[in-house]
């Protein structure tokens, strides 16, 4: 199996932990070095990509919906019909609501300037930290059960794709207040401390910091 991305993506990220907690061995290659393959597989050069054999698709949900398909244990998506209506209203939260707040800092303050060589827009970056990131944090802080897990009280897909997307917004200069919230922040730390999310992290912050100098003047 082939990932094709950079686990800076918090897409890549979700779908690199779901497959390492169902036990799947895979590499991950650049979009760059992935050639044709990775054209066939993401038509509109959008990560994460993703190739079995012959098997070509793009998508971090769709990749995990087939990787949840082909191997049913453990149980990260729940069966049962409410618990897995949550599940993908959280992975919704995470992937469209989390990830566009975060995704703006991201991008304003860290690809742009050293990935682009050009200044990103730090309004925008500010103003998302400060008016769009209180929001979903307020709602994160209102539904954590006493469990520590988003669904059925235990470790879910809910909880990588809601702890993905705060990841990238801690690496954009914006970790959760453990002050102003207390529960969002336990959780997301709870959930980033997993093996498979903490060996991502500490490879990030390094590239991350082997960055820092690319920043225009």
């Amino acid at each position: 199996m082939i990932i094709y991305g950079n686990s800076l993506s918090p897409f890549v990220r979700k779908t690199m932990v779901f497959a390492t907690e169902k036990g799947f061995e895979f590499e991950l290659v650049a979009p760059q070095a992935g050639g044709e393959a990775f054209k066939q597989a993401s038509p509109f050069g959008k990560m994460p990509g993703f190739k079995d054999g012959d098997f070509l698709i793009s998508d971090s949900t769709a990749i995990i919906t087939y990787l949840d398909a082909i191997k049913s244990e453990p149980n990260l998506i729940p069966t049962e019909p409410k618990a897995r209506a949550r599940t993908i209203w959280y992975e919704e939260y995470g992937d469209t609501i989390v990830a566009a707040c975060s995704g703006t800092m991201f991008f304003n303050r860290i690809v742009s300037p050293r990935f682009f060589g050009r200044p990103g827009d730090l309004a925008a970056a500010d103003e998302a930290q400060k008016t769009a990131f209180p929001k979903v944090a307020d709602y994160l802080e209102s539904v954590i059960p006493a469990s520590g897990y988003l669904v059925e009280d235990r470790f879910t897909l809910a909880d990588i794709a809601v702890a993905s997307p705060f990841a990238t917004a801690s690496h954009a200069g914006c970790p959760l207040n453990p002050s102003t919230h207390p529960k969002a922040y336990g959780y997301i730390e709870s959930i980033l401390a997993r093996p498979a999310f903490a060996k991502l992290i500490v490879q990030e912050t390094q590239a991350l910091a082997a960055t820092a100098q690319r920043e225009p003047a």
